[in-house]
Formats: structure tokens, sequence, C-alpha cells
């Protein structure tokens, strides 16, 4: 999916996610594993993973399908390398391509996607050809670690809509609808972002966006967003894995190295590419 303008406040929205946390269970899992040295960041949005790991002297790949999410990442980093340079060794690649078909020139040691982006694959054949094409950009031994949203997440989500936000910067009114036969949810959201929050980005913008005032005379910008992810069975999920090749399968649960259990929110495989695949 193309985040379009969005991508222009997604930090803002979201800074309350627990990145720190997904830093720490990635390199948990890589104390078990195995250390990389070169990783691919599948999904990688505005690169708040991304980033962190380069700095800490990893040669990095961002891999995005949306052009405004990397724009806005490739800021970043150089806003980042002057004031926090890399450790040695460590660089960031950002590159645009789709993750159901991704691929490098030579393989990498591990390959990390968080922040639910697995959930965007709506389709089982986007999500096998994922897999197929980590398992071959992988080295022997090589691990790939992700996160994906349980089914009692999106029916919990479907149960607690509508969601709200009244920042005096940024608000939103968050609405979701459940396919419950195949899991399905549909986000809708109306994004309202002050004025001066989006002047820095608005002549990129790709369709102008309607404004409104509030009662003190402050202009908002409207964006309007839907954005639609799937849960499937972890079962199914570790099969997809299987038929890709992956025969050394790990499921935790929630940030810790604890088996998935019903009332799980977020789910995390770790996979190891071994010899004889």
């Amino acid at each position: 999916m193309r985040y379009e303008q969005f991508a222009y406040i997604y930090d803002k929205l979201m800074e309350d996610m627990p990145y720190p946390q997904w830093l720490r269970f990635i390199r948990q899992c890589w104390d078990s594993y195995g250390k990389p040295q070169t990783v691919v960041d599948l999904g990688c949005g505005t690169g708040n993973l991304t980033i962190p790991l380069a700095q800490s002297g990893l040669r990095v790949f961002g891999i995005d399908l949306s052009d405004d999410m990397l724009a806005v990442a490739q800021e970043k980093t150089e806003q980042r390398h002057r004031t926090f340079p890399f450790a040695s060794g460590g660089s960031v690649t950002w590159l645009q391509q789709d993750m159901t078909e991704w691929e490098l020139t030579e393989p990498v040691d591990s390959v990390i996607s968080c922040c639910d982006c697995i959930n965007y694959l709506t389709e089982e054949t986007d999500l096998a050809g994922t897999f197929r094409h980590t398992f071959a950009g992988l080295k022997e031994g090589g691990t790939f670690i992700f996160d994906v949203h349980t089914e009692h997440q999106l029916r919990s989500y479907a149960e607690m809509q509508p969601f709200l936000l009244n920042d005096d910067d940024v608000s939103y009114i968050w609405t979701s609808e459940l396919d419950e036969e195949r899991c399905e949810i549909e986000h809708d959201l109306a994004i309202f972002v002050r004025e001066s929050e989006w002047l820095a980005a608005d002549s990129q913008t790709k369709e102008p966006a309607r404004d409104l005032k509030d009662t003190n005379g402050a202009r908002y910008v409207r964006i309007d967003e839907t954005h639609v992810q799937r849960a499937y069975p972890l079962e199914r999920i570790e099969s997809l894995l299987r038929e890709a090749g992956f025969s050394r399968i790990h499921r935790f649960a929630d940030f810790k190295l604890k088996p998935p259990v019903a009332e799980t929110e977020r789910a995390f495989f770790v996979c190891v590419k071994t010899s004889g695949e």
C-alpha cells in the first residue's frame, strides 16, 4: 500500500508505539539465534527501527513500497547522522520494492518485519510470495523475525472502535469494520493536522487536502486514510513458512520469549534458514 500524505505525519501519530520493545526483542532473538551484520527491514516505513539498527553498526536495507515513506526516512537519516554518527560499519540503504517480491544482489544475515506489516498482505498468495523471497534472500543460518496482529486483536479493534485522538496539533476519528469470515478489518481515519505542522510537507503532496478552522482561527488540514489488514491463523502462517522452505520456526507472544495463547495480541515468528533446507 502507499501512504502518500499520511507519510508526512506518520511519526507524529506513531510516537507512542513501543519501538524500544521491538528493538529489545529483536536483539534478544539475535542473541539466541545468531547476531547479524547485514539486515533487511521489510515494510520499514519512515525508518524508526531501521535507523537505530544502522546507528548500532549494522548494514541495513530498508525496503518499503511507499516512496513518500522512504523520502521521510532519508531525511531523518541525514538529520540523525549529523547528531549521532553511525557506529563503525553501520549504514542504511533505502529501496522502493514490493515486499512480496523483494530481492537484493546478495543474501543477508537477517530479515525483520515489524509493526504488523505482514497483516497488510490480505491474500495468501502475497503472504506466500513474501516468505519465498525472504527465504531466498537469507544466508544459511539467517533469521527471519516478524510480528502479526492475531485474530483476537483484530476482533478487539472491531469491538472497541471508534478511537479518538484530540491533540492540539493532530487529531483523528478512527472507525473499523471487520469481515468476520476473512478476519479482515478496514480502518477508516479522518485525520486533522494543524497547518503549521503541515506546511513543510504540503508542497510534496499529490493532491490538495481540505482545510478547516477551529474556534481560535487556527487552520487544519484534513486527510482521509483507509487501511486494510487481515489476520491469519498462526498455524496457517507456519504452514506457509514451511512451504517456503523454513523448517526451524518458533512462535512467541507480545514481546516475550513465551508461546502465544488465546489472548495474545501480537504474535512473533522467528524462523531460521538451517543448513540442508
